[in-house]
């Protein structure tokens, strides 16, 4: 039972993710100038940009009392599980952190730190929950002693290191990259190259203004990223036996790619939010897919 609600609540937050990018990327973002009421009252007329705030913050109160059930049930059902037990409580205390820094940007009129803070913390308790969410599955043993090794994502020789190198490596800079692409969003600096695959006309471009330089460096990083997600995915294509990481490999190679282009076609189409949105929700994808990957070669004990 434990396993179903932790998938649900990785899809949550997914979703919550999708429609913060959205409230951002359509200027809805103080349409409710107060907190934690809206206008006053906790059920405001749901239209226009309103209606895209409140969602979100009803979407992320729901997103408390379903993880905070998963642990519940996940203690339960699995009462030896100690480590699940300490990742469910550091998840609920990421939770109440996310609200309070929810706040703080309306209060504050969304100051670009803790807007970036927010947004870091939402993709770590993402994480988090694939972290747990694997660890419930058929790759653990019933009493957290790891499984079988095939379970574990170790390859026909017996060596799980290809995968969780590449894991490693990609949910890194996965996640690096999305502090820099929020910190393109929350200062403004999307359109400070408004030209792709140039930027102001040039390959490099004159790094004289902090904008451009965040921009570009967004570029530079994603291009990165993606070498590096495609060089690990390949390795564990062509070198690991297990097929379940063989199908988050091609996932990783096959998103990477998505990226990169749905980069692009953000600043060809002057930011627009469907654009924008797929952007952040397949960074979150992706990061999901490099720590599923990673964790998948994990041999808990008996904590």
């Amino acid at each position: 039972m434990a396993r179903p609600l932790l998938f649900a609540v990785l899809l949550w937050t997914l979703a919550l993710l999708l429609l913060g990018s959205i409230v951002h990327a359509t200027g809805s973002s103080l349409a409710c100038p107060d907190w934690p009421t809206c206008f006053g009252t906790m059920m405001p007329e749901m239209k226009g940009g309103v209606f895209w705030e409140h969602l979100h913050r009803l979407w992320a109160g729901a997103l408390v009392i379903l993880f905070a059930a998963a642990v519940i049930v996940q203690r339960v059902t699995l009462p030896g599980r100690r480590d699940l037990l300490r990742m469910g409580v550091f998840g609920l205390g990421l939770l109440i952190v996310q609200s309070v820094l929810g706040g703080l940007t309306v209060i504050y009129r969304l100051p670009d730190a803790i807007s970036t803070s927010h947004l870091a913390l939402a993709f770590l308790f993402l994480a988090l929950v694939t972290v747990m969410l694997v660890r419930t599955g058929g790759s653990a043993g019933p009493t957290g002693d790891g499984g079988s090794a095939a379970g574990n994502g170790m390859g026909a020789t017996g060596d799980g290191g290809i995968a969780r190198r590449a894991g490693l490596w990609a949910a890194a800079m996965i996640f690096a990259q999305s502090i820099v692409g929020a910190l393109v969003r929350h200062t403004d600096s999307g359109m400070a190259c408004p030209d792709v695959p140039l930027c102001l006309g040039r390959v490099i471009p004159p790094l004289v203004h902090p904008m451009v330089q965040l921009h570009f460096l967004h570029r530079v990083l994603g291009i990165a990223v993606a070498i590096v997600v495609l060089r690990g995915s390949w390795l564990v294509l062509t070198r690991t036996a297990d097929a379940v990481q063989r199908r988050l490999a091609a996932g990783l190679a096959a998103g990477v790619v998505a990226q990169v282009v749905l980069g692009f076609l953000s600043v060809a189409f002057r930011l627009e939010p469907p654009y924008v949105s797929s952007h952040t929700l397949l960074a979150a994808i992706l990061l999901g897919l490099a720590v599923a990957m990673t964790t998948r070669t994990h041999r808990p004990g008996r904590s």
